[in-house]
């Protein structure tokens, strides 16, 4: 196992089959800037391809979980032209937004399960992030906002994307138009998070034990269900039914069951092999 890169924005630590993810900038609200965007995905890539995690636990510091989007990202003259052609400077905007939403959907597109404990503000673009992860916890001082619009902009890297399928689509519209807090109670009660807890301490123990029970599971059905469940968001029910058939024709190893059997006979824990590391191409 290669030693995790060094990031701005977060730290990682890996123990037990399980990735935490904790961001690291509590004096600025951990706002997601430039080396935010340009980090996730690659630390992301980093955990699937150099530890042998198999779920990522994302959580964060200080005050709020993030205030969002740090607007300098769209400061930078580089990045995002503020004259000329307008046809070349929107052609690029296009890019840059492709870009920033390429960045969350990184949790999404890794195999391993990504669980968000969210503490204090939950704001603008840190609601499009836990919107792509696979399950979400909370505090009871947790709260939620579509910021975007109070700001006099349309949210543009997931949530209203993702959260219609996550909540009743006429309450997202609702805290869509309005722009509007909403509660860790009210999140619970449309179904947005699992569960909410008194404390960031009790949330993270819950929430690492759930890791736990995952990264105890066969790995590759584990993946399949990730795999499976996304698609099947997407697809009709039909077409989801036959890629399911498709993957386990080609997937499905009796050696994981076999382990399992073994283990429960013995009264033991089942030990699965791990999956190949995703790597680059030519840097196996």
């Amino acid at each position: 196992m290669s030693e995790l890169s060094a990031y701005e924005s977060f730290s990682v630590e890996v123990r037990d089959h399980i990735a935490h993810v904790q961001f690291s900038r509590p004096e600025a609200l951990n706002t997601m800037n430039k080396a935010f965007w340009l980090e996730l995905p690659r630390c992301m890539q980093d955990i699937e391809a150099n530890t042998d995690a198999r779920v990522i636990v994302i959580s964060s510091t200080g005050k709020h979980f993030s205030a969002g989007m740090d607007l300098g990202v769209f400061s930078d003259p580089k990045a995002v032209p503020m004259n000329g052609d307008p046809g070349r400077m929107a052609e690029n905007l296009r890019r840059v937004v492709l870009q920033l939403q390429d960045t969350l959907t990184s949790l999404e597109q890794i195999r391993l399960p990504v669980l968000a404990a969210i503490h204090g503000g939950c704001i603008g673009g840190a609601l499009d992030l836990v919107c792509a992860a696979d399950s979400r916890y909370c505090t009871e001082d947790a709260y939620f906002t579509i910021k975007e619009t109070e700001l006099g902009m349309t949210a543009d890297v997931g949530t209203l994307q993702r959260l219609p399928k996550l909540m009743p689509q006429g309450v997202v519209r609702e805290l869509a138009y309005t722009g509007r807090k909403f509660s860790a109670a009210e999140a619970q009660n449309l179904g947005f998070v699992n569960a909410v807890y008194a404390d960031q301490e009790s949330m993270l123990a819950t929430v690492m034990d759930i890791a736990g029970q995952i990264a105890a599971n066969s790995p590759l059905a584990v993946t399949g269900c990730k795999e499976m469940l996304n698609y099947s968001r997407d697809h009709s029910v039909e077409d989801s039914l036959k890629y399911m058939a498709t993957w386990q024709a080609g997937m499905f190893r009796p050696t994981d069951m076999m382990k399992s059997f073994q283990a429960k006979a013995g009264k033991q824990a089942p030990q699965y092999d791990a999956l190949f590391p995703v790597k680059p191409l030519f840097d196996q």
